[in-house]
């Protein structure tokens, strides 16, 4: 069983009665890849900086290898950080750079230069060191800020957006290294993010946040196919998400029609929101759809098309196809019961994770 790192035990953070952290539970194992995923402002990178020691926590524990590290600043802390802006000096060399954490500790030079050097290879920036900040690429400069950071060789390495000024190419080719850096290394990592596609990409688990809460954690797989309530399906990735009616266990009615379902541990005929993701729906005639809808728009992204059609009780349905009705056209939908989720309103993880091991049970 893997070991358990850092802990935050019912942390809050406030500023006066502005609240920007809520009893924040959370735990990070050694080695492996967390993702904070939010809207701006939610409180990622509150809870970043209170792991690092930049933040004071109002309420709350923060541990670290089983020990409370409140009160212990941050460069006794064995973490480093990764900033949005990088944090690089200008004036300094790519070595000089890397190895000024280094140079702070007062380690002997040629122990500097080999932790300086090894550091440059893992991130592949071989034959860089004297190469000035100011002649790098953005996704250079991006590794020169990671390798000033592995070189202290942190338990926890935590990074804050940085990703986020590169360009679209370049950032999903950081993210396959730090993927990969990640896995290499060993270490936690844990991103912040408020990309859903990148958080879903990178990472073994994920913590989804808004105003100040952790509403859902979990794998991306998990996360995605089972989101606990309307913010996390409609804030990952794309869905069509209906009003609808528990009938009875995994069974299911919206937009006037009964389906089966994989869902239960709900009362007879509660309200509902239901779930289907447009890469779920496929397109087939009027006559053998389990849903009718007539086509209003079409976009072409590419590798399939993304088309939105109404019923006739005028729901919206979002498609992604590799087909292309026309306009206007009435076409049948169908799904697998499987593709089918159903939420109970204000329902939170906990009450959600339990009725579903009381159901599988």
């Amino acid at each position: 069983m893997a070991k358990t790192i850092v802990e935050l035990k019912n942390v809050s953070k406030s500023y006066g009665e502005t609240t920007i952290l809520k009893h924040i539970n959370l735990e990070l194992e050694e080695g492996k890849f967390y993702t904070l995923l939010g809207p701006s402002g939610c409180g990622k990178t509150t809870i970043l900086r209170t792991i690092a020691g930049f933040t004071d926590a109002t309420t709350g524990e923060i541990r670290f290898d089983g020990q409370k590290i409140n009160d212990v600043p941050a460069n006794k802390r064995k973490v480093n950080t990764v900033f949005q802006d990088y944090a690089l000096f200008p004036h300094m060399s790519v070595f000089d750079n890397v190895a000024f954490g280094l140079a702070i500790h007062k380690l002997d030079k040629a122990e500097i230069k080999q932790r300086v050097q090894a550091a440059l290879t893992l991130v592949q920036l071989e034959g860089y060191t004297n190469r000035g900040i100011a002649e790098l690429s953005g996704g250079q400069q991006q590794r020169v800020a990671i390798a000033r950071a592995i070189v202290m060789k942190p338990r926890v390495l935590l990074l804050d957006e940085p990703l986020s000024a590169l360009d679209a190419k370049l950032r999903r080719a950081m993210q396959v290294e730090l993927r990969n850096l990640q896995q290499r290394l060993g270490i936690t990592f844990l991103f912040v993010t408020h990309d859903q596609e990148e958080a879903l990409a990178m990472s073994d688990d994920i913590f989804v946040m808004n105003n100040g809460e952790i509403l859902q954690s979990g794998s991306p797989v998990d996360i995605y196919d089972e989101p606990v309530n309307h913010f996390v399906a409609d804030f990952i990735g794309e869905s069509n998400i209906l009003p609808g009616h528990m009938i009875k266990d995994y069974e299911v009615e919206f937009g006037g029609q009964k389906f089966t379902c994989s869902d239960a541990g709900m009362k007879p005929n509660e309200p509902v929101e239901v779930v289907l993701r447009p890469e779920d729906l496929t397109i087939t005639t009027p006559e053998n759809g389990k849903l009718v809808v007539t086509i209003e728009t079409q976009l072409f992204r590419g590798d399939y098309y993304e088309i939105v059609g109404y019923d006739d009780d005028h729901h919206e349905w979002l498609i992604h196809s590799i087909h292309s009705p026309k306009d206007g056209e009435r076409v049948g939908l169908t799904f697998d019961p499987d593709d089918i989720h159903v939420m109970r309103y204000g329902e939170k993880e906990a009450e959600f994770e339990a009725r579903l091991d009381a159901y599988e049970d």
